[in-house]
């Protein structure tokens, strides 16, 4: 693979970071919304619990997008050594 391709795939690892970044902040937002005007504490409770699973699902997806960052940059630090 070349040095722009790697290039390349940083930037849009980055802008994908991004863009779960902002997911999650909506999907807080929508889930807030929900409890606040949920009508029982069991459905309240049902909407943090949800609520809680996808931030995490969040925070998985943007770690794992972390990591390949960082294996793009040591890609990235190979090819160069090569020339």
């Amino acid at each position: 693979m070349s040095v722009e391709y790697y290039r390349k795939k940083l930037i849009d690892l980055r802008a994908d970071i991004a863009k779960e970044r902002e997911r999650k902040k909506k999907d807080n937002e929508h889930y807030a919304s929900l409890i606040k005007n949920a009508s029982s504490p069991s459905s309240k409770a049902s909407y943090r619990k949800q609520k809680i699973d996808r931030a995490a699902s969040h925070d998985r997806r943007i770690e794992s997008l972390k990591r390949e960052v960082e294996r793009t940059k040591e890609a990235l630090a190979r090819e160069r050594a090569k020339k």
